[in-house]
């Protein structure tokens, strides 16, 4: 299972962090890959990033510049920042475990419910 948490609501210029807590299974088992996706108001899934077993990181190119993906064994979680948020960052935002490396929604076979994040003053 994946449940994703953060806080709610984040102001313009400020930091989003999320936290994705897995259960069930081990974030650095062999050939699993977690991705972060969001998607805005009446828009499609966006992929933001994903984070290999191994730790390596890839991210969208839209959001690279902006966006870390990193993990905690320890805690068997997996966290996003993303750096210097607008509104148009106003998503829902899903963890989600694929089993190759993925940019794509439907090569990920497990997703959280996903967390509401508003980005306003």
């Amino acid at each position: 299972q994946l449940q994703e948490s953060g806080p709610g609501l984040v102001k313009p210029s400020q930091t989003l962090s999320l936290t994705c807590t897995v259960s069930g299974g081990s974030i650095i088992s062999g050939y699993v890959y977690w991705g972060w996706f969001r998607q805005p108001p009446g828009k499609g899934l966006e992929w933001i990033g994903y984070i290999a077993y191994t730790g390596s990181t890839h991210y969208s190119p839209s959001l690279k510049s902006r966006a870390t993906i990193d993990r905690d064994p320890s805690k068997n979680q997996l966290t996003l920042q993303l750096y210097s948020v607008t509104p148009e960052d106003t998503a829902v935002y899903y963890c989600a475990r694929a089993s190759k490396p993925a940019m794509i929604a439907e090569d990920y076979k497990h997703w959280g419910q996903g967390t509401q994040v508003t980005v306003s003053a």
